[in-house]
């Protein structure tokens, strides 16, 4: 990825995000996420905790800031994340919160974001 598209796509409104997300990790088959002893997580305003994902690393080390500064950035396998990873979410009802720029996120509910990315990866 070059600059030029990682500073477009940074600037985008969450909903353009979420869709960039959707595709991209249903072309290159993986989620990155922030590690360090454990999995990077959030809470929103009610307290819910949530785990950020995204789309590509550089925008997961983008985002390895204050309290994550120690964390790096670290690749899930796309059908790990489904079948693993959002079935214990949802089970432990951890929401997550796809392709965070500073407080800027989108939360959505696992079912919709298994119907995006399943519809998403049958056009491959």
């Amino acid at each position: 990825m070059n600059q030029r598209e990682f500073d477009s796509v940074i600037k985008q409104p969450p909903n353009i995000r979420y869709e960039y997300f959707i595709k991209k990790v249903a072309d290159y088959e993986e989620v990155w996420a922030l590690y360090d002893d454990g999995w990077a997580t959030a809470q929103d305003v009610d307290g819910n905790m949530l785990i950020p994902f995204f789309p590509k690393k550089e925008f997961a080390e983008y985002c390895a800031v204050n309290e994550w500064n120690k964390f790096k950035a670290e690749p899930i396998d796309i059908y790990e994340f489904i079948e693993k990873w959002l079935v214990g979410m949802k089970k432990d009802r951890v929401k997550p919160s796809i392709f965070p720029i500073n407080e800027d996120l989108v939360m959505v509910e696992i079912d919709v974001l298994l119907r995006d990315l399943s519809n998403e990866l049958e056009n491959y």
